[in-house]
Parts: C-alpha cells; sequence; structure tokens
C-alpha cells in the first residue's frame, strides 16, 4: 500500500495546538517524497547530514525552512552555514564557537538549540542539565555575535513508559524556565524541541514548540 504523506501530514497537523511548528524529518527520504510534503503544504524539514542536507537544498523550493536535527560534527557546518534556519543540536561551547565563527563569515546570525541528555541511553549527544547550567554560567557565550541561543533540544529514552518519557519532558521544560528567566530574561528564547513519532503527543501536553515526525508522515500506517 503506498504511503499517502499528504494525507498523513494533514491528519497530524489538525491535531496539533497552535503555536506548534510540525517539523518533517526528511533524513532517510528523497527528493520526491520532500516534494510531496512540500506539495502538502509543508515547509520546514529536518534533517541530520550536513552533506545530504546540502544536496536537498540546492534541489528543492528557496521557501523551505531546514533544521539541522543530528549530531552536528565541527568540519561538517560549512555545508549549511549559507542557509540552515535552525541547528537544534549544540551540545558543547566549542561546538556553538565554530557555528559562530563560520557565520560570521556568511555575515549570518544562525539561530540554535542547546541539546539536552535527559534519556537513559548513552548513545544519546547533549548536555547533562549541570552541564548546561555551567557553560551558561560561564557567559563566553555572550560574546558570540552571530549565533543566537532560542532554546533547548531534547530526545526522551526509547522506552513505552509513558510515565518516564513525560518525567523526562517535564524535567526538560522546568530546564527551559529556568534558563529563560536566569539568562534570557530580555532575550529570544523561545524554542522546546521535544517530541517524535512516538511520543509527540505527550510533549506538546508538556511544552514543547516543534516536534519532529519522520515515520507518521513517510510510512505506512
Amino acid at each position: 500500500m503506498p504511503v499517502n504523506i499528504e494525507s498523513n501530514i494533514k491528519r497530524i497537523s489538525a491535531t496539533l495546538p497552535e503555536g506548534v511548528t510540525l517539523i518533517a524529518v526528511s533524513k532517510y527520504h528523497t527528493i520526491e517524497e520532500i516534494e510531496q510534503a512540500y506539495n502538502a503544504g509543508q515547509r520546514h524539514f529536518g534533517e541530520s547530514k550536513a552533506q545530504d542536507l546540502r544536496i536537498k537544498q540546492q534541489a528543492l523550493p528557496s521557501d523551505i525552512s531546514w533544521h539541522f536535527i543530528g549530531h552536528l560534527q565541527s568540519n561538517k557546518i560549512k555545508y549549511i552555514v549559507p542557509f540552515i534556519h535552525l541547528i537544534h543540536s549544540i551540545d558543547s561551547l566549542q561546538l556553538l564557537q565554530e557555528v559562530n565563527r563560520l557565520a560570521g563569515k556568511q555575515n549570518r546570525v544562525i539561530p540554535c538549540l542547546l541539546q539536552i541528555h535527559i534519556a537513559q541511553e548513552d548513545s544519546k549527544f547533549g548536555f547533562t542539565p549541570d552541564e548546561c547550567r555551567a557553560m551558561l554560567d560561564s557567559g563566553e557565550w555572550r560574546e558570540l555575535k552571530n549565533v543566537e541561543i532560542c532554546g533547548l533540544m531534547c530526545m526522551a529514552s526509547n522506552t513505552d513508559d509513558s510515565e518516564q518519557i513525560r518525567q523526562e519532558f517535564k524535567t526538560v521544560k522546568e530546564l527551559f524556565n529556568y534558563i529563560k528567566e536566569r539568562y534570557f530574561a530580555n532575550k529570544r528564547f523561545n524554542i522546546l524541541s521535544a517530541g517524535m513519532s512516538e511520543d509527540y503527543t505527550i510533549a506538546i501536553e508538556e511544552g514543547s514548540t516543534h516536534i519532529r515526525i519522520g515515520s507518521d508522515i513517510f510510512e505506512t500506517h
């Protein structure tokens, strides 16, 4: 049975509260599949490999907002700096500094999210909450003029325990509120990127503003 990408997008979009942005995770999918989603009205797409993202960006309409959602290696930043809409996965001060350096060469200010490691899995990347607070306390990020920290991103544990997932999202939301009040009271810090196909409804209930959906859009259900 062929996948009806358009109906999947419309079905998911109809359930989203106002103010929640749907990011179609297109990292495993073809330009043709992305075009189907685009023709259904989708404009935000997420990729996790910088070189693949550059190829797709060049082949697809210019009004797409591209989100980088995977582990970003410093030597790959150059591929996405000219056009990236939002980097979700800043997991060190050094990475933020390198994005800032390369963004300066393009005369861009690139919005970025700090990735928080909250899942009970070593394979995930990100700051622990304590590491994130320590990095912000250091103040070095304030000197970076070509990046803008505008929120947090997280991935919950891969588990069927919905209460554990809810508690993880709740913990990150509490951290988000703390960071916003302490460091960004007069700045734009308003994005919480949390929730994927399996858990986005819980993430939204716990304050997510951006959900990252792949299989529910591009696969048969």
